[in-house]
């Protein structure tokens, strides 16, 4: 009998002790599922996903492709249906990097409030072509002022003056960080109060 009691308390010890595993096994141990691949699509259902991911957000024809290239048969019969699919998207008009180019340039700078720089950035990242992309950036750009904009870039962020040269530094590499010329910088900090060296800075051509 008590042999059945020490048994009963040891019991109860553990099962006070050990975390709770109902459905994990008798470790105790979490298993992850293996998310299984999904299947390659033949071209016609390619292009129909195609139309669905332009659908849901518009797509430079680089990240387009990458994306495709995640349900095309693998080889060469892969490749040549993504090909075709894009040639026919742009046929039809719903593919085009200079809409994109257009469309993603008008949100970074209204939305983000973005300089030229960053934006010029992402474009490249999002495989735009150069020329492509400086003719989209200077009809953007030509008219803004930029320290306007950088203003505007502080209120949407809520950044503070700086109040000794350790906050300063940030703020400088924030504002440079969002693309703008180091001369807009300058003036940004300038306009706060905080003491910057006056320095002629030559920015790079465009």
């Amino acid at each position: 009998m008590k042999t059945l009691q020490a048994w009963s308390r040891l019991k109860s010890f553990v099962d006070y002790t050990l975390p709770k595993n109902r459905g994990r096994g008798t470790t105790g141990m979490a298993f992850t599922k293996t998310k299984k691949p999904h299947p390659s699509l033949d071209p016609l259902a390619l292009l129909d996903y195609a139309v669905k991911s332009l659908s849901a957000k518009m797509k430079s024809v680089r990240d387009l492709r990458r994306k495709l290239a995640e349900r095309a048969e693998p080889g060469e019969p892969g490749q040549a249906a993504i090909e075709a699919v894009i040639l026919k998207l742009k046929d039809l008009g719903y593919l085009s990097d200079e809409r994109f180019a257009a469309e993603f340039t008008r949100s970074r700078q209204e939305n983000d409030k973005f300089g030229r720089r960053r934006v010029q950035q992402q474009l490249f990242q999002k495989g735009i072509a150069s020329d492509l992309s400086n003719k989209t950036l200077t009809d953007a750009y030509s008219d803004v002022d930029e320290f306007t904009l950088a203003k505007q870039y502080v209120d949407r962020k809520r950044m503070k003056p700086p109040a000794n040269e350790k906050e300063t530094a940030r703020a400088m590499r924030r504002l440079i960080a969002a693309g703008l010329t180091t001369k807009t910088v300058w003036k940004v900090l300038r306009n706060w109060g905080a003491e910057v060296e006056e320095v002629d800075v030559v920015e790079d051509a465009e």
